[in-house]
């Protein structure tokens, strides 16, 4: 078994202050935030155990920021606080391993490259997951070397703090279930202290369970609606391809830590941990980027093993790191918005970056930027029109109309952006956890609704109002909220009215026993 190393604080401090100042160098302030962090920090603005789409850890720091004001760099700390503490994990499962200051450095520069770029500028429970993926490693790795209960104990509560991340950890649960029946660690299931912190674990979780329960397992629900949506689109190739390209700087690394598990009977279970997962998400239908939080633990095994074989060769050494660092830095432009949007769409095209299939949408065709970073623009525009219609409204009109989001980028952002109470108060949707944050009975005579078009003829509650006005819409063209409309619904008829109150209570009492 190899012995620990001491960690090199030096080469771990740089790496993590890197990691944690991306965010805030490499993002254009042209950039706003992105779709998904609005909802998870207005969740924050309803402290609850669970919600309609995700755990609530995450949501809890975005109600911690919300003590300073609604700040973007605020929001963007997180996951570069999140990200740089992923770099200290990753390096010391290397000293672990017995990698010394430049295993170190190749494990932690690993989580500081590739798919790693993207996902710790965004304020999403991925960022939580992959922590907790690596904490669980971190530990199942020290109870080998140790076989003590405190660390088996740790590696629980880090599941279960997962499990309060994002439920994917299902995923690494089930793997590592696999991984000691196929190993010699299979004698854990013989022993006490296994069950013993799985309690443990069970009661951290607990309460989060409780409440999917009282709210009829809307974690079934979201699942099914990701399959008829987003995960309908997946295909084997396509996970397989990308699971090469997440990582693509350090392929060598990884994989090199992935043959090294398998051929080591001691630590043979992370082998069997990564194929598990990756069989499992195939079959599951999960997306690619699901696997990312298993991926530190095989960086790091990776540059154990490059460094132990380059050991009477450190020039060579020195160009492994130089190509990694070399194939790096192309891709920030590619993974980071880094220039104005109009300046990197051209980029995007002079580059042929729809080649590797990074400006793909969830419709399956190519647009001029990323997803997320469409997504990044277009909510302040949203916000300044839409509360400028809002005051320009007669006192005792405004007292009487809503302000209604066709998803919950409309609400959020415009609550997060919204310069005014009287205006941020009357916004909502029913997409997602704001349904449970409309009130029971919602009285009004206008609406002013934000959606891509007009009402189809099957909404019939848009169908009882004396008048219907356009009013303005977005016009950034990068932005995937071009074209969504600000239109005013004025003087509701008592059957609309009755329509919309019953729709609402109907829709929330899929979510209540």
């Amino acid at each position: 078994m190899m012995q620990p190393t001491a960690p090199d604080k030096i080469v771990i401090g740089l790496l993590a202050l890197i990691k944690f100042l991306i965010p805030f160098l490499f993002i254009h302030h042209a950039f706003e935030l992105q779709r998904d962090e609005y909802l998870y920090y207005q969740q924050g603005q309803h402290l609850d155990l669970g919600y309609l789409e995700n755990p609530p850890l995450l949501s809890y720091l975005g109600w911690i920021s919300s003590w300073f004001g609604a700040k973007e760099w605020l929001i963007r700390l997180w996951p570069a606080l999140i990200g740089a503490f992923t770099v200290v994990v990753t390096c010391l499962i290397t000293a672990r391993l017995g990698g010394r200051s430049f295993a170190q450095f190749l494990a932690g520069f690993g989580v500081i490259t590739g798919a790693f770029l993207r996902i710790h500028i965004l304020f999403q429970p991925n960022i939580l997951d992959i922590f907790f993926w690596t904490c669980s490693l971190y530990f199942l790795i020290k109870f080998i070397q140790t076989d003590q209960r405190k660390d088996l104990l740790g590696m629980a509560i880090c599941l279960a703090l997962g499990w309060w991340s994002k439920y994917s950890i299902l995923f690494l649960i089930a793997a590592l279930v696999i991984g000691i029946l196929l190993t010699r660690h299979r004698k854990l299931f013989l022993q006490k202290r296994f069950y013993v912190v799985a309690a443990i674990a069970l009661l951290i979780i607990l309460p989060n369970l409780w409440w999917q329960y009282a709210h009829n397992w809307p974690l079934v629900h979201h699942m099914k609606e990701l399959r008829e949506t987003q995960l309908v689109h997946i295909s084997i190739t396509d996970f397989i391809k990308e699971q090469l390209l997440l990582l693509f700087p350090v392929l060598i690394i990884w994989t090199a830590g992935l043959i090294w598990f398998l051929r080591d009977n001691t630590y043979r279970i992370f082998g069997w941990i990564y194929l598990s997962v990756i069989v499992l998400l195939i079959f599951g239908s999960g997306k690619s980027y699901y696997a990312i939080g298993i991926y530190p633990v095989l960086l790091a095994a990776g540059s154990v093993a490059w460094e132990r074989l380059l050991e009477a060769r450190r020039w060579v050494l020195y160009l492994v790191a130089a190509l990694i660092i070399g194939l790096t830095v192309p891709f920030i432009p590619i993974v980071l918005p880094t220039m104005s949007p109009q300046k990197l769409a051209v980029f995007y095209e002079e580059k042929g970056v729809d080649k590797i299939g990074l400006l793909k949408w969830e419709d399956q065709r190519d647009h001029e930027l990323p997803q997320d970073f469409a997504d990044m623009l277009g909510w302040k525009e949203l916000t300044e029109k839409t509360e400028r219609f809002f005051n320009s409204l007669p006192d005792s009109s405004k007292a009487s109309t809503i302000v209604f989001g066709r998803h919950y980028g409309h609400a959020g952002s415009l609550k997060f952006y919204g310069q005014t109470h009287p205006f941020t108060s009357k916004v909502m949707t029913d997409v997602g956890s704001f349904l449970l944050w409309i009130p029971n009975r919602v009285n009004f005579h206008n609406i002013i609704l934000l959606a891509r078009r007009m009402p189809d003829s099957d909404d019939e509650v848009f169908h009882h109002f004396e008048k219907v006005t356009i009013i303005d819409s977005v016009t950034n063209k990068l932005s995937r909220q071009f074209g969504d409309k600000i239109i005013f619904f004025e003087k509701v008829d008592p059957t609309g009215l009755k329509l919309a109150q019953d729709g609402l209570l109907k829709e929330k009492s899929k979510f209540n026993r």
